[in-house]
C-alpha cells in the first residue's frame, strides 16, 4: 500500500495544482516528485512524501520552516556552488532541528544559476539545444571520478541506504530547475517512469517559479548576455518539456540508460539501484490513481502564454 504523507496537511495557493505543489512561505517551486506511474507496471507508482524539490532556501521564512518540519524532511541537499553562495549575498539558508543541510555542489566554482546559463549558452536561448548542452555538462560534472562531493551519488546513496519508507528529503539548487531537474529526472527514470512523465514533471517549474519569475527575468535582462531582451530572458527561465526530452535522449546516447550512468559513471552498485527502486516504488492503494501530468497542461499553457 502507498504510504500516507504529511504533505497532505500542507497548503498550496489555489493557482497551483496540489498535488504536487506545496505552499511554504519564502520558498518557491516546492513540490513532491512522487505519485507518478511506473511504465509497464499498472498499480505501481513513485512513493509520495519522500522526494521534495524546490528553489533555494535563502528567503525561507520561519513559518515556512514550520511547514518543512511538518513534512518530516531530515536532509536538505544543496547543489549550488560556492561561487553562487558568495554571489547571492544572503545569510546562510535556514536550518532546523532534525534536518541536516548537506552541501553537494555539482560544480565547485561555477555559477550555474539561470543568469549564468544565459551567458554561457546565449547562442542557444531560443530553443532546447542550449538546455540539453547545459544538462549534459551537469551530468558530466556530477560523474567526475575525483569530484570531492560526488553530488548525485551522495543523494542517490542516501535513498538506497535508508530504511523503507525512506525519510523525506529536499533537493534544491538556485531556481530548482536545472541541476535539481536533472537529478530528479534520474531518480524517476530509475524508478521506471517514462520520458513523457519525467519531462512533464520537469515542466511544472514553469508554474512553481511564477512567484520569482519576474525577479529572475530582471536579473537576466540586466546582464551582458541578454541585456534588455525580455523574450529571450523569459525563455531562459522556462522549463519546456523538450529540454528534458532532449536530455533523456542524450543520456541514452551518451551513457546507454539512466541506470548505466548511475552504475558505470557514478560508481553505484547494482544492489544500490535495486534498493532505490524498493524504497521508492510502491503499490497504489485501492481506488488510488497515479498523478496524471496531463491534467496540468491547461495551467502550463496558460503560464507559457505569459512568456
Amino acid at each position: 500500500m502507498a504510504a500516507s504523507s504529511n504533505s497532505d496537511r500542507a497548503t498550496v495557493p489555489p493557482d497551483l495544482p496540489s498535488p504536487p505543489f506545496l505552499h511554504v512561505p519564502g520558498l518557491a517551486n516546492l513540490r513532491d516528485a512522487g505519485g507518478y506511474a511506473i511504465q509497464g507496471k499498472p498499480g505501481k507508482a513513485v512513493r509520495r512524501g519522500v522526494i521534495f524539490r524546490s528553489a533555494d532556501l535563502t528567503q525561507l521564512e520561519d513559518e515556512g520552516v514550520a511547514v518543512l518540519r511538518l513534512l518530516g524532511i531530515t536532509h536538505v541537499f544543496d547543489l549550488r556552488s560556492v561561487t553562487e553562495l558568495e554571489k547571492a549575498g544572503h545569510p546562510p539558508p535556514k536550518t532546523w532541528e532534525g534536518a541536516a543541510r548537506v552541501f553537494v555542489p555539482v560544480f565547485l566554482d561555477k555559477d550555474y544559476s539561470p543568469e549564468a546559463l544565459a551567458l554561457r549558452f546565449r547562442n542557444y536561448s531560443d530553443g532546447p539545444e542550449g538546455f540539453v548542452k547545459a544538462y549534459g555538462g551537469i551530468l558530466a560534472s556530477a560523474a567526475e571520478p575525483d569530484h570531492p562531493y560526488s553530488p548525485f551519488r551522495t543523494v542517490l546513496e542516501h535513498v538506497a541506504s535508508s530504511a523503507s519508507p525512506p525519510a523525506p528529503f529536499l533537493v534544491h539548487c538556485t531556481a530548482g530547475k536545472d541541476r535539481t531537474g536533472v537529478l530528479v529526472a534520474l531518480l524517476l527514470a530509475l524508478c521506471g517512469a517514462d520520458d513523457d512523465t519525467i519531462a512533464r514533471e520537469y515542466s511544472l517549474t514553469d508554474l512553481g517559479l511564477a512567484p520569482r519569475r519576474e525577479e529572475i527575468v530582471q536579473h537576466l535582462m540586466a546582464g551582458e548576455a541578454l541585456f534588455g531582451d525580455r523574450k529571450r530572458a523569459e525563455r531562459m527561465v522556462g522549463a519546456q518539456k523538450e529540454n528534458m526530452l532532449g536530455t533523456l535522449a542524450l543520456i541514452r546516447e551518451r551513457y546507454g540508460s539512466a541506470e548505466s550512468y548511475v552504475v558505470n559513471h557514478l560508481g553505484m552498485s547494482q544492489a544500490s539501484v535495486e534498493r532505490i527502486r524498493q524504497n521508492l516504488v510502491v503499490n497504489l492503494a485501492d481506488g488510488e490513481k497515479p498523478l496524471d501530468c496531463t491534467t496540468f497542461d491547461a495551467k502550463l499553457k496558460e503560464a507559457e502564454s505569459r512568456l
